[in-house]
């Protein structure tokens, strides 16, 4: 199985166009694997961790939720 090797260049190179792209993918969920979701699962996320401002209008597909650990 190949697997999906970005750097940080390459996620600060990535448009608005290109997010909308994998949330569309994750929105339709017409995978052949689920393995192939979860590709875009973890680029989103990334994206989100690295780029916040182009992940925004998505994170509910990443279902993160804060964590109070007081």
């Amino acid at each position: 199985m190949a697997t999906l090797k970005l750097t940080k260049k390459d996620i600060g190179e990535m448009t608005q166009e290109n997010v909308a792209t994998i949330a569309a993918r994750l929105e339709q969920d017409e995978y052949n694997t689920p393995f192939e979701a979860l590709e875009d699962w973890h680029l989103l996320r990334a994206i989100a961790f690295q780029r916040e401002e182009l992940a925004q209008p998505y994170l509910h597909l990443l279902d993160i939720e804060a964590y109070d650990e007081a």
